[in-house]
Formats: structure tokens, sequence, C-alpha cells
């Protein structure tokens, strides 16, 4: 599939990633699970790979390579870390921001420094109280004079503990049209994080709460106009956010049929190893199956994105097909791993774990489902990767 939608340079970048992530993050894997804490070390690391700079031009020090090279990267890493694709892939939302609404300014100021892995980004949206209901949200901003002052809190935040400069969404009057962003450096007075809370999966990632008590900002860190932060929010979910968690999902699937081929291999009933027995050797073929149709999901979706074409539709089918089937292959490989996939010597208990934490970030798969009914009904409202085609188009990796 990568010499269908592919290159060259994108098959190097695989290889690239795939080394890196063997020799540097596998290792330090046992470490982040015991702690079940953020892995600071880790995620500068991979950051100073310059691969958060994967759809940033390179005008601004960026790759360059567009959105199906991101796609790899953050597959690569979550084949042997979801908690280091999701890191990556939450950046990602965090610099989509920039890109799209940031002015000249905001752009020559923090482009660059994300692309050398000096600034590691996040966008802040859900609040407590109203969940994936975005005009539910209650945290304010209020103008005082050259400034605006921020109170609230944002929830469910990726990078929470590792990031530098936080993207928040907040209101600045009523309805849709008075929710504005602002980008808040993680030194700000004012600002400080909530403890972090121990997780189900994903160990070494943090998505915490932010927590805003008259925090200062300069008007000149808000992103474009007043009003404008609801778009902030929509397409950053819809564009990045999707696109991304459907990479890592991706990633932990790969992960899920390696290891459980590994381990048919590797056990031996009857005489024969454990492939041999037809219950088991249909399980497998499913999740090949599975497997290939979420890739072959992903990778259409992403490549729509680097042609610079209609594809919000697209990306909503990816991220439902690859979370659901990244999840089905999970319960396979675990009814065939049996009384020994429940111990943490093997890793498909842990690919199980972080598998169920990527079906409710950009949408649970029933939100997917009703927004891809609109689009059958033709009640879907805009396509949000028509609207900011131009600045989604980039030059894909060649030769």
């Amino acid at each position: 599939m990568d010499s269908y939608f592919g290159s060259r340079l994108h098959h190097r970048l695989r290889e690239t990633v795939r080394d890196f992530a063997e020799r540097e993050v596998r290792p330090r894997i046992a470490e982040m699970e015991s702690s079940r804490s953020v892995h600071h070390e880790l995620s500068r690391l991979i950051c100073d790979q310059g691969w958060l700079g994967a759809t940033i031009s390179q005008e601004y020090g960026g790759m360059g390579a567009g959105h199906l090279a991101k796609t790899i990267i953050i597959e690569e890493l979550s084949r042997v870390s979801g908690a280091m694709g999701a890191m990556v892939q939450a950046s990602q939302l965090g610099t989509a921001k920039i890109v799209h609404f940031g002015s000249d300014e905001q752009r020559k100021t923090w482009l660059p420094s994300i692309a050398a892995g000096e600034c590691l980004p996040t966008i802040a949206v859900t609040e407590p109280e109203s969940g994936g209901h975005v005009l539910g949200m209650t945290a304010d901003a209020v103008r005082d004079g050259d400034d605006y002052l921020l109170n609230g809190s944002k929830v469910f935040v990726g990078n929470s503990h590792v990031g530098d400069l936080h993207g928040v969404v907040v209101r600045t009057g009523p309805g849709s049209k008075g929710l504005t962003a602002f980008l808040v450096e993680a030194d700000r007075p004012g600002f400080r994080l909530g403890p972090q809370q121990q997780t189900m999966g994903l160990h070494g990632f943090s998505f915490g709460e932010l927590i805003f008590e008259n925090c200062r900002v300069p008007a000149s860190n808000r992103l474009g106009d007043e009003g404008d932060g609801l778009a902030v929010a929509y397409s950053s979910s819809v564009l990045y956010g999707r696109a991304n968690l459907t990479a890592v999902s991706l990633g932990i699937h790969q992960a899920i049929l390696e290891e459980t081929t590994r381990f048919c291999a590797e056990r031996h009933r009857y005489g024969k190893p454990l492939h041999h027995l037809p219950t088991v050797k249909l399980k497998l073929g499913q999740m090949q199956s599975r497997l290939m149709t979420a890739r072959l999901a992903a990778y259409h979706a992403v490549h729509l994105l680097d042609q610079g074409l209609s594809c919000d539709a697209e990306l909503m089918n990816a991220k439902l097909v690859n979370v659901e089937a990244a999840i089905d292959s999970g319960r396979n490989a675990m009814e065939i791993h049996a009384a020994a996939g429940l111990f943490t010597d093997r890793p498909i208990e842990r690919y199980l774990r972080d598998a169920h934490h990527i079906f409710a970030p950009a949408g649970t798969s029933d939100i997917q489902l009703l927004r891809l009914a609109e689009v059958a009904l033709g009640q879907d409202k805009g396509s949000w990767s028509e609207k900011l085609a131009d600045l989604l188009k980039l030059e894909p990796l060649h030769a």
C-alpha cells in the first residue's frame, strides 16, 4: 500500500521512525508502564527528531512532508508505544491551529520552534461539565485593556503535563459566535496544571487538566478574531484529530496482529503450532482483513488531504473503521492468547488497553456515524477540508 499512496521517501521515513521506535522507545516501555506517568525525557527526544513539523511548511523550518508522512510517523511510533504515538498526534492538533488561524507574526514566532522540537503545543477545548458539547463550555476570557483575563478549566488535554504552548478555546460572549482561541504559554502566571491522574492505558502520555485563575494573556496571543474559536476547535478536530487518532489506532492494530502471529508460531497444541487450529486461523484471517481495510481507509483519507480535496467524510470513516477494527482485533487476540494474554510479560493486554483510549477523542464512533448519516442525507454542514484547502495542501514527499 505504501507504493500506491506513497513513494520511496515515504518508505525511508517509515524505516527511520521504526528504527528509532525500536531503539529508543521500546526499551522505555516497562518504565512507563510501571510509573504510569508522563515520560518527559522520551517526549522531548521524539520532539528533537523534527517530526512535529511534518505538516509545517519548509518556509517555517518544517518538513513540509504532508499528511500521509505524518500518518506514517504516528503509526510507526504507535506500533511500539500507543502513548508516544498519542503524544505526537496531540501535538499536531496544537500545530494545526497556528497554521490555519495564526497571524504572520504568530507563525513566524512559534512554527519554527515547533518544527525544531523546542516547543510542544497542545489544544484545550473540553471541559468537565460540557464534554464533547463545545458550545456548553463556560471557561471565559474578559478583555482588560491590551490583555484578556482567562478563568476556568479544561480537561482531557493531550500533552497537558509536557506541553509548552496551550491553544485554549474559551467563551468571550454568548452563543456559537462567542468562542475565541488564545495561545497560552505554560509559564504564564495564573495558569497551573491539575494533578496527573492514573489511567487505564497510554502510560507515558498525559491528558490532564489545565486551570486558569485570572491568567493574563496579551491580545496579541489571540488566534484570529473574537468569535473564531468554534472554527479553531472544529477544524482541528475534524481535519487533524480524526486523521491523527486513526494513525494511532492503525499502529496499535499492526502491533496486535504481529504479536498474535508470533504467539501462534511459538505455542504448540497437539504437536503443531497454534495457528494450525482452524478456529485460530480464522481469527487471524479476520484480523488481517480488518487491518488491510483499516489501512486503506486511513491512507486514502490523508491522501485526499495532501491533494487539497474535500475529505471530511473520509476522515470520519477512517477514524470509525480504524478504532473499531483495532478494538475488535484486540479482542480476537485476547481470545487466542486466552489466559496467557492476562499477564504483563506479553504486550497484548497493553495494546487492548491503549486501543480503547482512542475511542472517545475527536468524536466517539456514534458521533462519526451520526455525521456520516448527515452526509448520506445531504444534511452535512459544509466541509472544513474545502474551506482550508489552501493551507492543508502541502508538497508531499516524492521520489
